[in-house]
């Protein structure tokens, strides 16, 4: 029996407040009244909260941890505490779950999921297996445990390179499911017989060659911060390549990347995010004097915005909903995610 099992439910005065609509949960605001109940609520559930870089500011400052979806899902593993509240979109929650079997796993709104994650089933992965049997398989951590289970090894947007260079080189790579980081993958290693799957983030698609164009010209000394799920990241390799956007300014970078690259920017800079507009909250908190613009201002993941003030109480009051995947599922997952750490840089999630 789970912690949450034995808990039950937890009575809370802000819980009546919170109501369902068809974006999510609502009711209840950021303020001093619920950030005491939160702390109220995860001291008795002994839990931890993780959120993701792309959730929402007040969800990100009042987490334990925020991060990347594969560091959070280690944290996870590695924490004392009963029960992990992942601030995210459903396959993280699931990653974090693989990773610490023993441990109850909530995510604040189950409604919460991923179109890069639903943009293959684990049947659609099988068949493609079937037609390729000889090719090793390698799956982005954007994917569910049941992809995860069917894949040789998994990587992450900055380890991506360094696992797929690490697989022999006569060896056909059936790689999944993001389009534009397969991309990347080919561009890098120069691999011919790397297969991609016809997927993407709809957020990251829709950064679009003309928004990047448009602003790099714009702001002429700005560097770019470009995360390679991005629809424009080969646009932009292009135009430094015709001359259009110096090279030097074009950084392909994972979120974590981002971070670390943001501390070394000069204060006053100006840098243009190509990613999720969630990313901008950390990014000014890592380095406060440089203005980071986003290159698509409308680029935001409503999935993870699901993730109200409203439905993270929610799950503390009432131990909801809780994430389980099959043993014998993350057994296999687990096991494609080892290999994975053990390649290069371990990296980030995104």
């Amino acid at each position: 029996m789970s912690a949450l099992s034995q808990l039950g439910p937890i009575e809370s005065p802000l819980r009546a407040s919170v109501v369902s609509t068809p974006e999510g949960y609502a009711g209840i605001e950021a303020s001093d009244e619920w950030r005491r109940e939160v702390a109220r609520l995860k001291q008795e559930r002994r839990a931890v909260i993780l959120a993701h870089n792309y959730q929402l500011p007040e969800i990100q400052d009042i987490a334990d941890f925020t991060g990347d979806s594969l560091a959070l899902s280690r944290i996870a593993a590695e924490t004392d505490a009963d029960v992990i509240v992942f601030c995210g979109v459903h396959f993280m929650a699931e990653t974090a779950k693989i990773l610490s079997p023993d441990k109850t796993v909530l995510i604040p709104d189950e409604e919460a999921g991923c179109s890069l994650a639903d943009s293959i089933t684990a049947e659609q992965l099988q068949e493609w297996k079937d037609e390729h049997p000889d090719a090793v398989v390698v799956s982005y951590v954007n994917t569910t445990a049941a992809v995860k289970a069917l894949t040789d090894v998994c990587c992450t947007s900055s380890n991506a390179v360094d696992v797929v260079a690490s697989i022999d080189p006569d060896t056909e790579i059936l790689f999944c499911p993001d389009q534009f980081l397969g991309a990347h993958v080919i561009r890098e290693t120069g691999r011919d017989n790397v297969r991609t799957w016809a997927g993407e983030c709809h957020v990251h698609a829709g950064i679009s060659s003309r928004q990047l164009e448009e602003a790099a010209v714009s702001n002429p000394a700005a560097e770019l911060f470009i995360h390679p799920e991005c629809g424009c990241a080969n646009s932009a390799i292009y135009l430094a390549g015709e001359g259009t956007i110096e090279k030097e300014r074009v950084h392909m970078l994972s979120t974590g990347d981002m971070l670390t690259s943001a501390r070394e920017v000069s204060g006053g800079s100006t840098v243009l995010v190509a990613t999720e507009l969630g990313m901008l909250h950390q990014l000014h908190k890592a380095a406060p004097e440089v203005n980071f613009q986003p290159v698509n201002e409308r680029a935001e993941c409503g999935y993870m915005k699901r993730i109200t003030p409203a439905a993270l109480l929610k799950c503390l009051a009432d131990g909801t909903d809780e994430v389980t995947v099959p043993a014998d599922v993350a057994d296999k997952a687990r096991a494609s995610v080892a290999r994975m750490i053990t390649i290069g840089k371990p990296g980030d999630g995104e």
